[in-house]
């Protein structure tokens, strides 16, 4: 399985961004938003589960964030709305390329993208 993300950039408070993961290989299975900001440990922001009908958000970012996806374009999007300077991190999407419904933890995801970087400016 590769993942590759993208949508990062620089952004001011209060802005919007989306996110997208393209997959490729054996990818009909949960996916997962994580981010790492610097000097703390990378945390689960938002999982999907392999259809798409459960979900689930770290508090901080409930009802700001919105995880998607389209399994015809092997593809998981994060909408990220009213961006805080908090949420300035290096983003990384993630599969655990097994039927795990829905993984909280980073140790059940095998498979991990490259990272794009998310700046929000006060």
């Amino acid at each position: 399985v590769q993942l590759q993300a993208s949508g990062g950039g620089l952004v001011q408070t209060g802005d919007s961004l989306r996110l997208s993961c393209a997959a490729s290989g054996r990818t009909f299975y949960a996916m997962g938003w994580f981010r790492q900001a610097p000097g703390k440990e990378r945390e689960l922001v938002a999982t999907i589960s392999r259809s798409g009908g459960s979900t689930y958000y770290v508090d901080s970012v409930k009802g700001r964030f919105t995880i998607s996806r389209d399994n015809a374009k092997n593809t998981v999007y994060l909408q990220m709305n009213s961006l805080k300077p908090e949420d300035t991190a290096v983003y990384y999407c993630a599969t655990p390329g097994g039927p795990t419904y829905l993984p909280l933890l980073a140790k059940e995801y095998r498979y991990w993208g490259q990272g794009t970087l998310v700046t929000v400016s006060s």
